[in-house]
């Protein structure tokens, strides 16, 4: 009898629980395996936290939010022998795979073990940034972009009531997937994304001809979390680093409101929907996207293809090459390639600024 290990890492989002489930089913119904649950990300397997998954452990947890084995930004390559102890308790737990649901840093870690520290791992790409190569949607994409869109929607209305221009900070490091696709859905007057810098007089020029040349006396600018100007005065960044490198972001809609109604004139508040975006009931889209994935890992495992992350193109499910998902970094490490916004999809969305 095979034994399946798996965690989830990274930040929680919509839609891990259905993954979690759709591989203890079918593993179990299937084809009869143990499977172990890792908690608290990469801090399970280094730190044996572990937990039986049986089919009753996994009832009713489809449509919940966040993941019952918890999850954390714990970097093995950060600890001492990190790498060594998580393989030499794979070995102690008697597992013939590890499932790793994760973004790009969990992905990256997951590929470490497996090409360097030979333990047979398959991934899952879940995040809500939809920054994960190889794969058209992550786990977690859709809740957000929906929950981004609904507060959009909502803030029409007191921006329009009160002449007031709204910007609104969602999530996206690097990837201005959520903005651009909550942006358009939401009628946005202007999407600022991580791939181009802005320029903030273009950007209050923009707003001034809306207001004088169309009438309006209200706007709603989107803005990645991750965006920043062209000279980069006006951006997110700051000195604090966590456990994979990362500065950590926020507050960007912060600075550019006060840098609007400084250089406008125009009333300009701000809402920054963090962690709101990561969490409540996953929509239908990742629910169903979540349990094919769980369900094609499993049979990745039986058929000897691990070595692979499960990704959706053109509708189809997919298995892609670890390899083909990650980059060295300067220490020869693997890390998770960072799939960017289609430009073509922003020049649609540009149709409809100002």
């Amino acid at each position: 009898m095979k034994n399946i290990g798996i965690l989830t890492g990274g930040g929680d989002c919509p839609g891990l629980n259905a993954a979690i489930r759709a591989v203890v089913r079918h593993a179990i119904d299937e084809y009869q395996f143990n499977v172990i649950g890792f908690k608290r990300g990469w801090a399970g397997p280094l730190e044996g936290l572990v937990e039986p998954l049986t089919k009753y452990a996994v009832s009713g947890i489809l449509p919940k939010g966040g993941t019952i084995l918890g999850t954390s930004r714990t970097n093995p390559s950060k600890i001492e022998d990190g790498y060594l102890k998580i393989r030499e308790n794979c070995k102690k737990f008697g597992l013939d795979s590890l499932i790793a649901i994760g973004g790009n840093d969990t992905l990256g870690v997951a590929a470490n073990l497996h090409l360097k520290w030979d333990v047979p791992c398959v991934c899952i790409p879940k995040t809500i940034d939809n920054d994960v190569a190889c794969t058209d949607y992550t786990i977690g994409f859709d809740t957000a972009v929906n929950i981004a869109t609904s507060a959009i929607d909502n803030l029409h209305s007191t921006a329009e009531s009160h002449d007031r221009v709204m910007v609104v900070e969602v999530m996206g490091r690097h990837a201005g997937w959520i903005a651009a696709f909550s942006g358009m859905a939401g009628g946005a007057d202007l999407i600022l994304v991580p791939e181009i810098p802005f320029d903030i007089d273009e950007v209050c020029e923009l707003l001034k001809k809306r207001h004088s040349r169309r009438g309006k006396s209200f706007s709603i600018v989107v803005a990645a979390e991750g965006a920043c100007s062209a000279d980069n005065k006006i951006s997110s960044q700051s000195d604090k680093i966590d456990s994979f490198g990362h500065p950590v972001l926020g507050g960007l809609g912060v600075a550019l409101s006060a840098e609007i109604e400084r250089r406008t004139g125009f009333e300009t508040r701000y809402a920054l929907l963090g962690h709101i975006q990561r969490g409540g009931t996953p929509t239908p889209f990742d629910r169903i996207l979540a349990t094919r994935f769980g369900v094609t890992a499993v049979d990745l495992v039986v058929k000897g293809q691990v070595g692979n992350m499960v990704g959706i193109s053109g509708g189809e499910i997919v298995a892609v090459p670890i390899m083909d998902i990650v980059e060295t970094d300067s220490k020869g490490q693997f890390i998770g390639k960072t799939k960017t916004l289609d430009m073509r999809f922003f020049e649609t969305a540009k149709v409809f600024f100002g």
